[in-house]
């Protein structure tokens, strides 16, 4: 018998999951919830594209969450501390921070902990969107081949624009910072007790998506292109990373610190860090052909496909990086900005509800037949990500009239994430990619069956649930396991380790007859999405409105 732990860094706290590794049953699970800001988020109330979180939390939620955990486990009377064998650790990203020459948060340093952007820049602070646009047009000018790679826009949630934005706006917090490090790699170095951020191992799932990173280039964005940003930032460069591993190589071993802290062994691999998706593609079983969307405050969808295909770069995605999900494959990564954070928004922001009132009104809107509502909207209320790649557009919630209630409000949130899905899917298949299978996970796929039976229904194909409801820290926990090998006790591949560990809850299966109308809906809402999305782009806004009320009222008639 043999155990692995998942370390999983949200949005709002960090969760520690035991995990067994003859069938990857979760033995047991502890959750810190960050004490900064606002559920964990430092917010800017002049600036609602500001969001940073305190390292502190980080750290005190690292001790905390692994202690907590093993606690819960200790009560399994199969358990013992002493068969763990490796530690697997995914966060949220591109979420960077800078760092001192010790590689301790600068933060930490008591000149900047009021400053917020000593902070780590979450994934979901735009505030750099003038850098990303300015980094896409010299891109575009001078390197090409970088934003092939990414999709063709470089995007406001990334490495660069954060870090030249920090320069821009806070010059003194990057003159002290010696470096800058996502949290995906920071952790595990923590582990490691790694003291100096030129000894960290970089993951490649964070350097090729996120950092323009691709070794046909050599590793980062050159020197010449950087300085055409800023000088500043090529000599960064040399205090950055020349290389980038996949999840074979592990990032370092546990110290022996931490081990007496936690009474487990000293020494086990800690696995490669990597994006909370990336590992959550893990731990819901991806295989080539099979789509996961890992569903939370925001959605990220990845697949992967064999080296030997010779794929199509792909406009609009966050880029096709090679070995970035699992060793072998070449790693595909979209997303929205905005899934749960809409719904979110509304029932506690707009209604000043809490958790009963999502359960309320996913029951009301449950009773609405397609169209009924006669509404549409845009799911950009934090911009968009894929495939318009811009944080400069907004939320739009078209066709209210007198008679319009919450829960018509609710049921056409959820279907503008829907279809802002659907989009995604169409440009990945349009460039070759077959998908055969969608699998989903996450906290908002888990509670909310009616957004998973609107999907089903909108994509007209069914939709797999997976068992586990910690999927992203059961990757991670996957990965420890393959990274121990087969003489720890864990797994010799990541092929044997996922059909043993993984497996499917449910299945949503499409409605031929909603499927149909929501086909209707869908090319209203594409029109709409390219309209406002689209530079260029002809759109006759006229009949909009009237095709709503015709769908709206045969859907009064037939009830579908």
């Amino acid at each position: 018998m043999a155990y692995t732990l998942g370390l999983d860094y949200g949005t709002n706290s960090v969760r520690a999951i035991v995990v067994d590794l003859r069938d990857g049953r979760e033995v047991a699970t502890a959750v810190y919830h960050y004490p900064s800001g606002k559920q964990g988020i430092v917010l800017d109330g002049k600036d609602p594209h500001f969001a940073r979180q305190n390292p502190a939390d980080y750290l005190s939620g690292l001790a905390a969450s692994v202690e907590a955990v093993l606690a819960e486990a200790d009560a399994d009377p199969a358990f013992s501390r002493q068969q763990l064998i490796g530690i697997g650790v995914e966060t949220t990203g591109s979420t960077p921070l800078p760092v001192d020459a010790e590689n301790r948060p600068l933060a930490l340093d008591p000149r900047f902990r009021s400053h917020y952007a000593a902070y780590a820049w979450l994934w979901k602070d735009h505030t750099s969107g003038d850098k990303a646009e300015r980094l896409t047009e010299l891109a575009r000018l001078h390197r090409p081949a970088y934003l092939a790679k990414c999709g063709g826009i470089y995007s406001s949630e990334w490495f660069w624009s954060k870090i030249w934005h920090c320069l821009d706006q806070a010059p003194e917090v990057f003159a002290a910072a010696h470096s800058w490090i996502e949290l995906a790699d920071f952790i595990p170095a923590v582990l490691a007790g790694i003291t100096a951020p030129e000894r960290v191992k970089r993951g490649i799932c964070a350097a090729g998506h996120k950092a323009m990173f691709h070794a046909s280039w050599g590793g980062l964005p050159d020197k010449d292109f950087l300085t055409l940003c800023d000088p500043q930032l090529a000599r960064l460069r040399d205090r950055l990373y020349d290389v980038a591993y996949d999840a074979e190589t592990p990032a370092g071993f546990l110290t022996e610190t931490w081990a007496q802290r936690w009474g487990i062994p000293a020494g086990i691999p800690i696995a490669m860090g990597a994006f909370d998706v990336h590992y959550g593609a893990i731990g819901a079983g991806i295989k080539p052909g099979t789509l996961v969307k890992i569903i939370g405050t925001s959605t990220c969808d990845c697949m992967i496909a064999p080296i030997a295909d010779q794929l199509k770069d792909i406009p609009g995605i966050c880029g096709i990086v090679e070995g970035s999900i699992r060793p072998g494959y070449y790693g595909i990564e979209a997303g929205q900005s905005a899934v749960g954070d809409i719904f979110k928004w509304f029932v506690e922001g707009v209604l000043s509800g809490d958790e009963s009132l999502h359960t309320s009104l996913m029951q009301e809107a449950a009773q609405l037949a397609v169209g009924q509502s006669g509404l549409l909207a845009l799911d950009w209320n934090n911009g968009n990500r894929t495939i318009l790649v811009d944080p400069k557009l907004s939320g739009l919630l078209l066709g209210q009239t007198l008679q319009t209630t919450r829960a018509d409000i609710y049921r056409a949130l959820i279907e503008a994430t829907a279809f802002g899905a659907r989009i995604i899917i169409e440009r990945i298949r349009d460039y070759g990619v077959p998908i055969q299978r969608i699998v989903c996970s996450g906290g908002i796929a888990e509670k909310n069956s009616l957004l998973m039976q609107i999907y089903a229904d909108v994509m007209g194909c069914p939709i797999e649930l997976t068992a586990s409801t910690q999927t992203c820290a059961l990757g991670a926990a996957i990965v420890a396991s393959v990274v121990a090998g087969e003489d720890a006790g864990g797994y010799a591949d990541f092929e044997t380790a996922s059909l043993r560990m993984t497996s499917i809850k449910r299945s949503y299966q499409p409605h031929a007859d909603r499927h149909r109308r929501y086909d209707e809906i869908y090319r209203l809402y594409r029109n709409l999405y390219l309209g406002f999305g689209q530079a260029g782009h002809t759109l006759d806004y006229y009949p909009i409105m009237k095709e709503l009320m015709r769908i709206q009222t045969e859907a009064l008639r037939s009830q579908i």
